[in-house]
């Protein structure tokens, strides 16, 4: 009898441990699942996001550029003889101007030419010059080796960078910021650091309501990387990236 209740006891532990590890298998699953299924929806938004920022970065430069600079022209070519009305002219010349410029510099933002002619390392030295903030913050861009050209993620990086330098300038209070670029036949390093006045990270994360630090960890996420950030008050902030070539 002791004997049967042993067996039909050890069996009924049997058959729930095999309930219980299936229902553990099945959420992990489930989780995978999820998590795979979110960084699809995310990839597929920020791929369509980088299109749509082509499509009107071509748009600016390649067509509302040449209108403005044909209206500049005719606009000059007009001969008048009042003096007020030559003096209107020459106003709406230079606005004309400073529109051109300041379109050029969306379009910039919006997709840097530079990347696909010269490669990431030119793209972020041109970036940090088109900011304009040299007497506030020295950008030192330098890469250990050459880095090899990949289409699919350097836009993914120089999004990412871009986004330190923007929160640089922002909340750090620094006064220099190095970048710095190694790659080997397995992976892409990049190691960002400021002389800022630091941050909480883990505070940040919980109490930010922006994009900025999320925005970093879904680019990374998406290229099935890593970043590590380590700051504390007063000591500036490091950015450990690493990215898997290929």
């Amino acid at each position: 009898m002791e004997d049967s209740i042993f067996y039909i006891t050890l069996l009924l532990s049997s058959l729930l441990a095999v309930i219980i590890i299936f229902f553990v298998a099945s959420i992990i699953r489930y989780h995978r699942r999820y998590v795979h299924l979110q960084r699809e929806r995310i990839t597929a938004e920020i791929t369509m996001l980088e299109n749509e920022r082509k499509r009107i970065a071509t748009d600016l430069h390649d067509s509302l550029g040449p209108l403005l600079s044909s209206v500049k022209l005719n606009i000059s070519s007009v001969e008048v003889n009042d003096a007020r009305d030559k003096q209107v002219i020459a106003k709406s010349g230079k606005y004309i101007d400073e529109i051109i410029t300041s379109m050029r510099q969306i379009s910039y933002d919006l997709l840097p030419n530079t990347l696909e002619r010269k490669g990431l390392i030119e793209a972020i030295r041109e970036f940090t010059k088109h900011l304009g903030y040299e007497n506030l913050l020295e950008v030192n861009v330098y890469a250990v080796n050459d880095i090899t050209p990949n289409p699919d993620k350097d836009i993914h990086v120089f999004r990412i960078v871009q986004e330190i330098i923007h929160n640089t300038l922002k909340h750090a209070g620094a006064t220099k910021l190095d970048i710095g670029f190694s790659e080997d036949e397995k992976e892409l390093l990049i190691l960002i650091h400021d002389n800022g006045k630091g941050f909480n990270v883990e505070k940040a994360k919980r109490d930010s309501r922006g994009l900025g630090l999320k925005s970093l960890e879904i680019r990374t996420d998406i290229m099935r990387g890593s970043i590590t950030i380590r700051s504390a008050p007063g000591e500036g902030t490091h950015y450990y990236i690493r990215l898997p070539r290929g």
